[in-house]
């Protein structure tokens, strides 16, 4: 006779990884990379559907080389425009990058501000260029906080990019993991829907990252080992790498260091 099982196990344990992010014409594509990579990168079936980095270091870069930490957040900035290239030619589909914690206004008023500019710059410069590579931006965190000029940025960098079907660029901007599940669990209650309906399909379709994979691999830079409150509750099953490299310093090889480990790591879900 069958075990019985509870109604509302975690699907993720009781089926294999999803592939509803890479499709029919994708799936093609990947076939194509898969001939043209050298044996020794991860092939696309081995390569991580959405991947997940915390930019750790910009700061401890910058006191490094007598610069200010904005000028470290700015060569960070720089940093991310050469891996989305990259990440985007490995075949990476969702990409999620965390850039302002809601701990960071704890932060000087000199350095928050600053913040939003390259934010802000960031996005208005970078728009076009992420729109004809085919990525599409969405934005992570409580957006009605910021400053409206970061916002009107962001709505429009939404609008421009909003076709692109290679990668999902997710920034987790003024972004916190419990922040996310208090919000989650107020718009379930607004909702009225009753108590023993709520399950972790509904907990995880009232967040932030809804329709969306997990992460499949969570990449730490600058030596710390934790998640700092960083999607909590989509990292449960994912993969963690972290390097000493500070964050300006993380570039295509590096990323692929990551991508060759967690191909080498079998992943079972609790089977």
């Amino acid at each position: 006779m069958p075990l019985a099982r509870p109604t509302d196990a975690p699907p993720i344990a009781q089926a294999t990884a999803s592939s509803a992010v890479v499709t029919g014409e994708s799936a093609a594509r990947q076939d194509v990379l898969a001939a043209e990579m050298p044996p020794s990168e991860p092939s696309p079936r081995e390569v991580p559907q959405h991947v997940a980095i915390i930019m750790d270091g910009n700061r401890r870069w910058a006191r490094e080389r007598g610069l200010s930490e904005i000028e470290g957040h700015a060569a960070g900035v720089e940093a991310i425009r050469g891996l989305l290239r990259h990440a985007v030619r490995r075949g990476v589909r969702v990409l999620t990058l965390y850039a302002f914690s809601r701990e960071n206004w704890a932060r000087s008023d000199d350095e928050v501000e600053g913040l939003f500019v390259l934010l802000e710059g960031a996005i208005r410069n970078e728009t076009e260029e992420l729109r004809h590579s085919g990525v599409r931006i969405r934005l992570l965190g409580r957006m009605d906080e910021l400053p409206a000029g970061t916002r009107a940025s962001i709505d429009e960098a939404l609008a421009e990019t909003s076709s692109g079907d290679r990668l999902l660029l997710n920034i987790a901007f003024n972004y916190a993991g419990r922040t996310e599940l208090v919000d989650a669990f107020r718009q379930l209650a607004a909702s009225g829907i009753p108590a023993d309906a709520i399950d972790e399909a509904a907990i995880s379709g009232a967040l932030y990252t809804t329709g969306l994979p997990d992460p499949d691999l969570v990449v730490r830079t600058g030596g710390e080992q934790r998640l700092s409150n960083f999607l909590i509750w989509q990292s449960a099953y994912a993969e963690l790498y972290t390097c000493d490299l500070l964050w300006p310093d993380f570039g295509p090889q590096a990323f692929d260091a990551a991508l060759a480990e967690f191909a080498r790591r079998t992943r079972r879900f609790g089977r």
